[in-house]
């Protein structure tokens, strides 16, 4: 079992003259342009080097700004990393975090999309927000995160996933109905949770439990937790409800017919189609994601704010 993910803390300062700062953005954001901009002008006053992913250093605005080009994959740029900003929305900051979650990149998010529930900034608080990171003003949100397994019928993993808002196994193709069964435990040590029918089942992290998860009907969880959140997408049943399994639970989905086009997919963006027989298992991921956040940020803020939680 993995250990425990190191607690939140202090965001190391930025060092002027040396930090290095990844740049991922969704190019269809409405005011790209004026946040980069923002961007790359505080940068270039306080001596901190700009990485670019290759799509971003491909668009004009980039080459117009001076950003290096053809820029560098997170993947790789990752370990030489200080810092990853992502500018769009949640999506944007789900696929940076994916990215570098290995090397253990905190990330900041610079909302331009419309709810922006993960992203710590807007784009008119872009250069008050860098220089807080420059004075050390600024502290480090470690959350849980998942790792799914394909098992295939003979018994042989297949291929993995990692999410930090969920993992959804659902229907693709034809709108239908699918029997799926649920596990905790190994093989030959697995205890049946229950069958239901319907569209799929989410398993998310709490801090998914306010994406997919809450549409479903599934419960808010702070992200300080560390648990699987089990939602049914709408259960042909009035007897299925959500569940949340300890952290270190393992957790199986299994078909209970034969069935075409069944899909897991992780952060809704990137999806594995199943064979007929694979079972998926999911349980916590290796490798928790940071996020940066700023004074009086706070979780039940957030909720109150975007989402109109008990308002």
């Amino acid at each position: 079992m993995s250990p425990a993910p190191p607690p939140g803390g202090k965001f190391e300062p930025l060092e002027a003259g040396r930090g290095r700062i990844g740049l991922l953005a969704r190019p269809q954001s409405n005011g790209l342009d004026q946040a980069l901009a923002a961007v790359t002008d505080f940068a270039g006053e306080h001596g901190l080097t700009l990485v670019p992913d290759p799509e971003l250093a491909s668009r004009p605005v980039a080459s117009r700004l001076g950003l290096p080009s053809p820029g560098v994959p997170l993947v790789e740029a990752g370990a030489e990393l200080d810092l990853l900003v992502t500018l769009g929305g949640d999506g944007t900051l789900l696929r940076g975090a994916r990215a570098v979650r290995t090397a253990g990149v905190p990330v900041l998010g610079i909302n331009l999309g419309h709810l922006g529930f993960l992203t710590a900034l807007g784009a008119e608080e872009v250069e008050d927000g860098l220089q807080a990171l420059l004075e050390g003003r600024a502290r480090l949100d470690t959350r849980f995160t998942l790792e799914g397994r394909v098992i295939h019928a003979d018994g042989r993993p297949g291929a993995r996933l990692d999410a930090l808002n969920d993992l959804v196994l659902h229907k693709g193709g034809v709108a239908r109905v699918v029997r799926l069964g649920l596990f905790t435990g190994r093989d030959g040590d697995r205890d049946e949770i229950g069958r239901f029918s319907g569209d799929g089942v989410i398993v998310a992290t709490p801090t998914g439990s306010t994406a997919y998860s809450l549409s479903a009907g599934g419960p808010v969880v702070a992200p300080s937790m560390e648990c699987l959140v089990v939602t049914p997408i709408s259960a042909h049943t009035l007897a299925m409800r959500p569940l949340v399994l300890p952290f270190d639970e393992t957790l199986t989905i299994e078909a209970l017919d034969r069935v075409e086009e069944l899909v897991v997919t992780a952060d809704g963006q990137t999806g594995i189609e199943l064979a007929p027989g694979d079972r998926v298992r999911v349980g916590r991921g290796n490798t928790p994601v940071r996020l940066v956040r700023f004074p009086g940020q706070s979780f039940f803020g957030t909720l109150r704010r975007k989402l109109n939680w008990a308002v």
